[in-house]
C-alpha cells in the first residue's frame, strides 16, 4: 500500500469519471451552512458532461432533501438526482400498509409518512419499529434507548432504521443519529433492517436514477463516491465496488489536524480500505 496523500482537486481525480455519487451532509453542508467551493466543483462536474447522484442518509424524501438544500444555498443545479434512506424505509412501509408501527424520531422528521396509509401504535402494540433519530438529538444518546429497546426486544420487534449514521456535524457540534439507537439494538439481539450508506439497496438505487439521466449502465470503474465517513460513505463504496474520495473536514477532522500524508500503517489503522484520494474540502 502507498502511502496516501491529499488531493487539492477534485478535477484531477474524476479524468475516467462519468458518474459521481456525492453525500451531503459533511460534503456540501454541515447542517448550518453550504460550502460554496464543493457546490462550484460538483456544478462544473456536471456542466463538463458528469452527472451527479446526491446520495444521502437523511430520513426524508428526497423533496424534503431538496428543500433543506435550497434554505442553505445549494442550487439545484449542482446535481441531477437525489437518493435517500427516507425513499427506501417509505417503500418498507408501503409494503406494510396493514401492520401498525413505533416510531422513535423527531416530529421534523414526518414527512417521511407524507402521502403514506401510516399506521402507528404504542411499543407494546406496534408490529414494527421505524427509528429516525433520536427525539431529541441535542441532549440524547442510544444510552437513552436501553429500556425502551429491551422491551422492543422481548417483543422480538423488527427496527427499520432510516438513517444508518451514527454521529453528524452540527455547525461545530457532533449529534447522535438513528444508527446509534439501531446499533445498541443490534447489540442487545434486536433484528434490524438499515436504509442508505454502507448499505447495497441506496447504490442500487443511485445507479439507477444514473441510468436514467444518461440511457446507459455506467460501469462501476467510472463511478465516484464522495463522503466524509468511514464507517458509512467508505464502506459503502467499497462494498459496492467503487472507488471513494474521502473529505476529511466532517466527522473525522480531528483525525486529521496537521496531517499532510499518511503512510501505509495509518491508512490501513483509519480506513481498513484505503480511499482513492484525500482532500480536506471539496474544491473544483
Amino acid at each position: 500500500m502507498t502511502t496516501l496523500r491529499f488531493a487539492d482537486q477534485l478535477r484531477d481525480l474524476v479524468t475516467d469519471t462519468d458518474v459521481v455519487l456525492s453525500d451531503i451532509w459533511g460534503v456540501v453542508h454541515n447542517g448550518i451552512v453550504s460550502f460554496p467551493e464543493a457546490c462550484e466543483a460538483l456544478h462544473t462536474f456536471r456542466a463538463r458532461g458528469g452527472t451527479v447522484i446526491m446520495i444521502t442518509n437523511a430520513p426524508r424524501p428526497a423533496d424534503s432533501v431538496q428543500r433543506q438544500l435550497r434554505k442553505l444555498g445549494v442550487a439545484d443545479d449542482i446535481y441531477d438526482s437525489i437518493v435517500s434512506s427516507g425513499d427506501l424505509t417509505r417503500n418498507f412501509i408501503t409494503g406494510r400498509l396493514g401492520q401498525s408501527m413505533y416510531w422513535i424520531g423527531p416530529e421534523r422528521d414526518n414527512s417521511i409518512y407524507r402521502g403514506l396509509d401510516a399506521k402507528f401504535a404504542p411499543l407494546e402494540q406496534a408490529d414494527y419499529i421505524v427509528c429516525t433519530g433520536p427525539f431529541d438529538d441535542e441532549v440524547e444518546t442510544a444510552e437513552d434507548y436501553r429500556e425502551m429497546l429491551t422491551q422492543a426486544l422481548a417483543r422480538q420487534l423488527t427496527l427499520v432504521c432510516a438513517n444508518p449514521d451514527i454521529i453528524v456535524e452540527r455547525g461545530d457540534r457532533l449529534i447522535y443519529c438513528a444508527g446509534a439507537i439501531a446499533e445498541l439494538y443490534r447489540e442487545l439481539g434486536g433484528d434490524v433492517v438499515f436504509y442508505g450508506q454502507p448499505h447495497r439497496p441506496i447504490y442500487d438505487q443511485a445507479m439507477a436514477l444514473a441510468k436514467a439521466k444518461s440511457g446507459i449502465d455506467t460501469p462501476l470503474n467510472r463511478v465516484l463516491a464522495i463522503g466524509d465517513s468511514v464507517r458509512t460513505d467508505l464502506a459503502g463504496a467499497h462494498a459496492y465496488g467503487i472507488d471513494c474520495l474521502f473529505i476529511t473536514r466532517g466527522i473525522h477532522a480531528g483525525e486529521f489536524e496537521g496531517i499532510e500524508r499518511m503512510d501505509s500503517a495509518a491508512v490501513k489503522e483509519l480506513f481498513g480500505h484505503p480511499p482513492k484520494a484525500l482532500m480536506r474540502e471539496l474544491k473544483w
